[in-house]
């Protein structure tokens, strides 16, 4: 568990009681990048993750111990390091817990946690226009690397 003094900002691992406010948060971040927040689905999804031990979930509190943000990351590799990588996949602060250290004491904490498990590094992506969240990487010691990030949608099979 990590601490921010001087926003008394709080980071563990999420439990599995902590899940309901941890979805709550996802439903945010989903919201901020114009997805639909439905709370059953955020809630199975983290759940189902969690349950199967593939992702971290660190969650942040503040001092009055109400969750403030959450980052997700998932364990992985690569290949070219054959090393593992930790993929810091999403990262969100409540709009009333901004500007109070929040993100920048989830991110030191994904980082922790990513050198106590021996991964080599922690890769991430953020939209082109989040400047805010590119300052933060930046400060904290980030820097864009050498490959463009592709994607290509397939059908899904519900």
């Amino acid at each position: 568990m990590t601490t921010n003094a001087a926003a008394r900002i709080t980071v563990r691992r999420a439990t599995v009681e902590d899940l309901p406010e941890a979805a709550v948060l996802f439903g945010g971040y989903l919201e901020f990048y114009g997805r639909p927040a439905d709370p059953e689905k955020a809630l199975a999804f983290l759940r189902e993750r969690h349950e199967r031990g593939e992702s971290v979930l660190l969650l942040a509190r503040d001092e009055n111990g109400e969750p403030a943000g959450f980052t997700h990351i998932y364990p992985t590799f690569s290949s070219l390091s054959m090393a593992p990588v930790w993929t810091l996949n999403d990262l969100f602060v409540a709009p009333t817990a901004r500007r109070t250290g929040a993100g920048r004491a989830l991110v030191r904490a994904c980082v922790a946690e990513a050198e106590k498990a021996g991964a080599i590094g922690v890769q991430l992506q953020t939209a082109p226009d989040n400047h805010t969240a590119q300052a933060l990487y930046r400060a904290e010691g980030f820097v864009p690397d050498e490959f463009a990030a592709y994607w290509l949608s397939l059908p899904v099979n519900d």
